[in-house]
């Protein structure tokens, strides 16, 4: 504490001090001035800064703490807060992931919020969002998995867009996919080049496996084997690199035992194609996305993030039921905690908790999403069957549903709309 002037003369107040009857007046008001000023202040000051304080629960230290760890704790189920949104308003939904458009009735996943153990998650406000995106761009790098929780971003973001008119999405076919948010604020009957629009731009680059590969069409993907350039990335990286925030995920497509790497381009009769075990292919091309970050991104403008391995429910012996059954059916969570499936890599995870770790000390700071042991109890989020069918069925898979139901993918509203929250939490820490 500063210690008080000891030497102050003090002032007292008797009947030797006389005021003239203007000088008593002017007192006055400037008393009932003075009190009228702190009074409106503090008004101000409360009204404008509650939705902040109860917006951030957690200090910038949260993930790391005993106290708060934001990926341990319990689903709750909650009718009354939760849908964050409704999957018919959602104007970009997608018919992969809209479940109760494609006969899904049980809608029970819809209600679960994530209650981590000693503290709370931060409630999504789409407008203070949008605010923070003010002219900014945040791209999701990555693949369907990925996709998924950009378009449970863009319901999200969506829903607090009453103007259709004030929001679009440009899908040319191409890997990039733009949703844009704009507001026309209309103020005193007059609006300024400033108050237009958030002019917020919510993107998703189709990049499966970080690096170039033969499945890089967002459309034609589906090819009998996997070849991958672990050593090239600009081909990709020159349409995210300036972004503001960017969200990366890969996983899902290094889950086989090897993968064939190229050195060459696909177009060198003379490049030599060797295959790879999956564990060191991903450390190869985890090398070349942290090195091109480390070289090309703007560290004061862009923050990054890593999403980490999405799990699947595809044999349902591991929760105890038949062996020949998967996520088809499913209403109930899995409610053993810790539970992880055998089909979860944690060596995959650790190669990427390691590139991070090894970014840190290069000075670039990647914020890692630990999304995988909460979602590993939703094995009834899936979409299963309740989904647009690209192909047409076989009497076969029509006769044993589990043969084709969709274990991978998360129904919405669901599971990314928690991923979305994490991920709010850390944007406002």
């Amino acid at each position: 504490m500063v210690a008080r002037n000891q030497n102050m003369v003090a002032i007292t107040w008797g009947a030797s001090v006389k005021f003239s009857n203007v000088q008593f007046f002017v007192s006055l008001l400037l008393a009932v001035f003075l009190v009228t000023a702190v009074y409106i202040a503090r008004e101000y000051v409360t009204f404008n800064m509650i939705p902040v304080a109860l917006d951030v629960t957690f200090s910038s230290s949260v993930h790391e703490s005993d106290q708060c760890n934001l990926f341990s704790g319990k689903w709750v189920f909650d009718n009354t807060s939760y849908p964050l949104y409704k999957e018919k308003e959602c104007k970009f939904m997608s018919d992969q992931l809209a479940c109760n458009k494609f006969g899904r009735q049980d809608l029970s996943y819809q209600y679960w919020r994530w209650q981590p153990h000693h503290c709370d998650l931060p409630r999504f406000n789409a407008t203070r969002l949008l605010e923070e995106l003010r002219n900014k761009r945040m791209v999701f790098v990555g693949d369907s998995l990925n996709r998924g929780q950009w378009v449970s971003m863009v319901c999200l973001l969506d829903s607090s867009i009453h103007d259709p008119n004030m929001k679009l999405m440009n899908n040319t076919g191409s890997n990039l996919i733009i949703f844009k948010a704009l507001i026309l604020i209309n103020f005193v009957g007059w609006i300024s080049d400033e108050m237009k629009g958030y002019n917020a731009s919510i993107e998703f680059y189709w990049e499966p496996l970080l690096v170039e590969s033969n499945s890089d069409d967002p459309v034609n993907h589906r090819l009998p084997e996997r070849i991958v350039r672990t050593q090239s990335i600009e081909k990709h990286a020159k349409v995210w690199t300036d972004a503001n925030i960017l969200v990366f995920n890969s996983y899902l497509w290094w889950k086989q035992p090897h993968i064939k790497v190229l050195w060459g381009s696909f177009k060198d009769e003379n490049g030599i194609c060797k295959e790879v075990e999956n564990l060191r292919s991903y450390e190869m091309a985890l090398k070349t996305w942290s090195d091109w970050l480390e070289i090309h991104v703007d560290r004061a403008k862009t923050r990054l993030f890593f999403i980490s391995m999405s799990p699947i429910h595809e044999k349902a012996e591991e929760w105890g039921v038949s062996s020949d059954q998967n996520c088809y059916s499913e209403t109930d969570l899995i409610t053993k905690e810790g539970y992880t499936s055998n089909e979860t890599d944690p060596n995959m995870m650790r190669i990427v908790e390691n590139t991070i770790d090894e970014l840190k000390t290069r000075g670039v700071k990647v914020e890692f999403i630990n999304i995988t042991q909460l979602s590993e109890y939703r094995k009834e989020g899936h979409p299963s069957i309740y989904r647009k069918q690209w192909g047409a069925l076989s009497e076969e898979q029509l006769s044993n549903p589990s043969s084709y139901s969709d274990c991978i993918h998360w129904c919405l509203p669901g599971v990314p709309d928690v991923w979305n929250e994490l991920l709010y939490a850390y944007i406002f820490q």
